[in-house]
């Protein structure tokens, strides 16, 4: 499974990552060459988002510490002042399974401000009963808030784990909730 992965993904000649202040934290972004979003960490550990790229791309990954592009930056910084929108523009390269970049694709179709079940995001994706396989594809996403896994919810509606944890999912949502309304 590992080797097959990493056959269709483009391994880019040089990884940035970049501490970068949130509201609620630091965030680590990486960012590749060709200034597309490859990773943004909730938790502002840098040995945590070294191992998980050499999991996903293998050994000879080095991340160097370092400036991502300005518009990856200016996007964040309008998003977190209330324009939800701006983080749209980023051009993102998760890299996963082909089911994975469809759910995570998808992601990105749910408006600021809503939310919607993994049941409704599996219906979405032409397969209802594949929940579960969303939620893991959700779980596994390396793009936190920018391909916006935290608008995805129980069937219920409650709150459901969360890599950045519960409070941080609860703060993008409210977030998101105020500032919603303004959107045309």
């Amino acid at each position: 499974m590992h080797s097959e992965r990493l056959m269709h993904i483009e391994q880019p000649d040089e990884w940035v990552v970049e501490r970068w202040p949130a509201p609620f934290g630091d965030l680590l972004l990486v960012a590749d060459s060709s200034g597309r979003m490859r990773a943004l960490d909730l938790h502002g550990d840098e040995t945590r988002l070294a191992t998980q790229f050499r999991a996903r791309y293998g050994a000879r990954v080095m991340l160097r510490s370092g400036a991502v592009p300005e518009a990856i930056r200016r996007a964040l910084a309008a998003y977190f002042e209330g324009d939800l929108q701006a983080i749209d523009k980023i051009a993102c390269k998760p890299d996963g399974t082909p089911f994975q970049e469809q759910v995570w694709a998808a992601l990105r179709t749910i408006p600021a401000g809503q939310t919607l079940s993994y049941g409704a995001l599996a219906t979405r994706l032409g397969n209802p009963k594949a929940m579960r396989a969303v939620g893991l594809a959700n779980g596994a996403n390396p793009i936190a808030i920018v391909i916006p896994c935290h608008r995805v919810i129980g069937a219920n509606g409650s709150l459901t784990g969360y890599g950045g944890g519960l409070e941080r999912k609860r703060w993008l949502l409210a977030h998101e909730g105020r500032f919603a309304p303004l959107l045309s």
